[in-house]
Parts: structure tokens; sequence; C-alpha cells
């Protein structure tokens, strides 16, 4: 069987070198063409000259000539190109077969919708492009024939106990009509889940950073602590799966062990399980619908000892409902959502604005775009995009 070639998008991310571990155990199976990052060019450096990729992608071009002079003087025979034009080209190269979807935030839309029009195999990691660009994704994937598999390791466990038919087809049918009632997301609920409501607001960033479970980046990490992810992940699989937004509960399981359930109309609810290690679902994306080793430890349900489950209080975590709310709203809410929720965290990373104000700046922003925006296309989404970061900077200007 010949080897599957695949461009990385965000190789220096966790997911990316993940991804780059599930490839070095299996050189007969996948080979690198291309890899893109941003600043960590010391890391993206050393992917180059373990991997011999065909070209690697920076955004900047002083950090394109900062690469170039590295790579010249290992003896590297990687080509350095530059820019967002850059990353949608080595997304959709004929000489790909696989792109893996793992540039985190908006800057990711682009060049996976490049690679999905490409008819690639995508395996998406980036949830932003179905938070921004949902219906416009899928129809392009389905329009394209790409192969869309998630990565995420809640979707990915939906996919996995999904029926194959509708799991590979999803826009061909309905949820009902292939026998699921619901699906089922699971959530750690982070580091905050058993805080005391009244201390929330002292939360630090490094407090936030720290998920129980899961080594993340920053963004995420805090997107976590605050169940955002969990509320983007509704939407994900709002799209990913054809469901509609009652056909999605989430619940909290702090183990991370069972990764998500689907339950069925006869009363089945099946399940998918594993150690909380990205290298699965990865490997799953990557072999599919084969198997392959992953690296993963193997689960031990004896030292697991006990599974919980909870309501998640939204009370606590008012992104997930604002989350659920932008998604019912429809239109280019979710953008609006998602913009907003990334200018909030980064504010909050630079400690220019507190945790519990991370939700209040989303709520505001979400008001004041109501009916200003459409979903008509995507550069209508970006605009929505452009607009939410707009009004999110100067209720941030507002309050110095």
């Amino acid at each position: 069987m010949a080897p599957q070639i695949l461009t990385v998008l965000g190789s220096t991310g966790s997911i990316g070198v993940s991804t780059l571990d599930v490839v070095a155990r299996h050189p007969e199976r996948f080979r690198i063409h291309a890899l893109t990052g941003a600043t960590q060019l010391e890391k993206l450096h050393d992917q180059c000259l373990a991997f011999s990729p065909r070209y690697v992608v920076v955004l900047a071009e002083p950090a394109a000539e900062t690469l170039r002079a590295r790579l010249r003087a290992s003896g590297s025979e990687t080509e350095v190109l530059c820019g967002e034009a850059a990353l949608e080209r080595v997304a959709s190269d004929p000489a790909v077969t696989t792109v893996m979807a793992a540039i985190v935030g908006a800057a990711g839309m682009r060049p996976t919708l490049a690679a999905a029009r490409a008819g690639k195999r995508v395996l998406l990691a980036n949830k932003e492009t179905l938070v921004l660009a949902g219906r416009l994704f899928m129809d392009e994937a389905t329009r394209c024939g790409a192969t869309l598999l998630p990565i995420d390791s809640e979707h990915n466990a939906i996919f996995q106990v999904l029926p194959r038919a509708y799991r590979e087809a999803p826009y061909a049918g309905t949820l009902c009509a292939a026998g699921v009632k619901r699906i089922l997301l699971t959530a750690s609920g982070g580091p905050f889940r058993q805080r005391p409501l009244a201390t929330l607001a002292d939360v630090t960033p490094e407090e936030a950073v720290r998920h129980p479970n899961w080594s993340m980046g920053r963004k995420i990490s805090v997107d976590s602590a605050s169940m955002m992810n969990k509320g983007l992940e509704v939407i994900e699989a709002r799209w990913l799966f054809n469901a509609d937004v009652d056909d999605i509960a989430v619940v909290v399981h702090p183990q991370s062990i069972v990764h998500s359930m689907v339950e069925y109309v006869d009363g089945s609810v099946l399940a998918q399980l594993g150690a909380p290690d990205m290298r699965i679902p990865i490997t799953y994306g990557l072999a599919y619908p084969e198997r392959a080793e992953s690296g993963a430890a193997s689960l031990d349900l004896f030292s697991v000892g006990r599974l919980d489950f909870e309501a998640p209080d939204l009370a606590r975590f008012p992104c997930l409902r604002l989350a659920f709310e932008a998604l019912r709203a429809g239109g280019a809410a979710t953008a609006v959502l998602n913009a907003a929720n990334e200018v909030a965290v980064a504010a909050f990373l630079d400690r220019r604005l507190g945790y519990t104000g991370i939700p209040a700046l989303i709520d505001a922003v979400l008001a004041e775009c109501e009916g200003q925006t459409c979903a008509e296309s995507l550069d209508a989404l970006m605009d929505a995009d452009a607009l939410a970061r707009e009004r999110a900077d100067a209720w941030l200007g507002a309050r110095r």
C-alpha cells in the first residue's frame, strides 16, 4: 500500500508534535510533504531535519529568512515558504493525500478549507473552521469529495461509535434515521470544577492553563477551564454529525476516560474509552479505516477504579451557555462568539482582563453584533469575525 503523503498545518503545537510522533512510528505508512508553524523556529528547524519535508511554511518574512539560513547551515534541502497563500498551497498540493489541520484559531480556516476543496483526507483538529463556517465547510467537503476525520478526542469518539455508513456520509441521512437519539459530549470540567464560585474572579493565568488531565497549549487550556472549549465542540458536533442542537448534550466526566458517547433509540449507549493521550485519535484518523499502534499506554481500568458523571453547572461555566445560545441564534453568531473569545482569552493571558471578564466580554459582543452580521459567504463570515474583534477591543479599551 502506497504511503500517505502529509501536510501538517501547525506542526509545532501539541497536536502537530503528537502527529509527528505517530508518523515516526510508521515511516513505511506516512511521509511528510510540508510542515507549517509561526514563531517556534527552533522546533520547526528540528522537525525539518527529522522528517525532510519538501516545504516548510511560516507566516512572516523575517522568520522565513531566519529559518532559511538555519536550514542551509544544517544542510537541509527543505524549501521555506511564507504567508497565508503558502499555507493554502501546501494544504491543496496535488502531491498531498492527507492534511492534519491543527493550526489554532481563525488562522487555520482558509488552509483547511483549501484542503477540503482539493478533495483531501482532512484530519480536523482546528475547531474554528466549523465554528466560523460550519455549513460552508461541510458543503464544500461534500461537494469536492473530501474525507473528513475529526481529531478532537470527543468527536473522534463519537465518529468511532456511530454506524459506519452514517459517520462517513452524515448529510445523506439523519441521526434519527440512523437510530441515534442523541450525542453525549463528555467534558473533564477542567481545573475549576469544584473551586468556590466566589473565588473565580481571582483565577490567574497560571492556574487556568494547569489542566488536570491533558497537556495542551495555553489558549485551549483556558478554553477548557471556562468550558468554552466544550461549547465550541458542541458547535462542531452540530456540523460534523448533521445534528440539531437539541440532539447534543454535555456530560461532565472528570476522569477523561470516556471520551464521548452515542445514545441509540433502543436505549443502548455506546462509548469510546481510552487513556487521555491525543495520539489515540490522531492514529485513528491517520490509519482509518484500519488500526495502528499509537504509542499510547493501555487503559488500566483497575487503576482508574471509578468513572463519575455529572451535569455541567452553567453558573460556573457561563461560556458553555453562551455557545449553546449562539448556536441556536444561527447566522454568524458562532463566528462572533469565537472571535470575541479569542480576544478575551488573549487579554486574560496578558493580565488585561480577569477570568470572569471572559464571559462578560463575549456576552457583550454577541449583544452588540446581533443583527449586524450574516453568514452568506466566507468573506461575510470573516467580516463578522473582524467586527467582533473590533467590538471586543473597544470593550476592553473602555474598561482601562
